[in-house]
């Protein structure tokens, strides 16, 4: 056990490190404060910005293999992350059951802040859903929408179904709070080929989750009906769908049928789980890389 400990607050202290370069952020969105990283890249790059936005139990520092590969990388260029409302240091949204449109409006507020006009952008999981909301209402700021492990919410689901997901993840995180979904459902997020390390990342970023913005995102993947948002960015936006063949969460059925509805190429990336940009950077990172030169 105190091997255990002692190994986890080791790879606590690596990521913290490595963290370090691309230091916490916060920005004035409209009446919010956003919080996020950024990795500048190369001064002259005239590539789109990469925007990365994370899922429910996560937060900015989950990208860090990211900034490193694609922002300080052989050919760097622009990559940031937020911390969602209610994460980290962003305000929450006002509304107790949100909506898609509720975060698509603070990520449009934080991009204005930052003077991004266009990017490229990429959702995992229930950053997906509010990736999805943004190019649907702004297809003109997104030159690529690249999903990866969707979510695709309860929207469209029976009332009964949709009551019954909310209030068990409600429970959940009432009875463990932060520190205990990290230790109780991290391992959930990861393939059986994870290293010890991706484990150790995963347990760290859920551990510091905050549990109001948890609370809010669980009513939003309630609420959300991915499918009908891409459905509206067919023909706008391009769009592409990833997920880990291992991925037990947002399983590559689920994940395929969204990217159907999309009109949109679908992959699936081996020995990878839910959290697959974690376990597998290199992967991703090319998967990343590759979408950003084609759009």
């Amino acid at each position: 056990m105190t091997q255990a400990i002692d190994t986890a607050a080791s790879s606590a202290a690596a990521l913290e490190t490595r963290l370090a370069r691309f230091a916490p952020r916060d920005v004035r969105a409209g009446e919010a404060r956003v919080s996020y990283r950024e990795a500048a890249g190369k001064s002259g790059n005239e590539a789109l910005p990469l925007v990365l936005l994370h899922g429910i139990g996560s937060g900015a520092a989950s990208w860090v293999q990211q900034f490193e590969a694609l922002g300080e990388g052989e050919n760097p260029r622009r990559v940031l992350a937020w911390d969602a409302p209610g994460y980290g240091a962003s305000t929450p949204v006002a509304s107790a059951s949100p909506v898609a449109a509720d975060y698509a409006r603070v990520l449009a507020g934080w991009l204005d802040a930052l003077g991004i006009e266009r990017c490229v952008l990429a959702g995992h999981s229930l950053g997906a859903i509010i990736a999805g909301a943004f190019a649907a209402a702004h297809p003109a700021r997104v030159s690529g929408l690249l999903l990866i492990s969707p979510a695709g919410g309860y929207g469209a689901a029976d009332p009964a179904v949709r009551e019954e997901k909310r209030a068990a993840r409600l429970a959940m995180l009432a009875e463990l709070g932060s520190q205990g979904l990290a230790d109780k459902r991290s391992a959930n997020m990861l393939s059986p080929h994870a290293s010890d390390e991706a484990r150790a990342w995963v347990r760290w970023n859920m551990s510091r989750v905050v549990p109001h913005g948890y609370a809010q995102a669980t009513h939003l993947l309630a609420n959300a009906d991915l499918a009908a948002d891409l459905a509206r960015c067919v023909g706008k936006v391009p769009m592409a769908v990833a997920v880990g063949a291992e991925d037990t969460i947002t399983p590559p059925p689920a994940c395929e049928r969204l990217a159907h509805v999309a009109q949109a190429p679908f992959q699936t990336v081996p020995r990878a789980g839910h959290a697959g940009y974690i376990e597998q950077p290199a992967a991703y990172n090319a998967l990343l890389d590759t979408f950003c030169a084609e759009h």
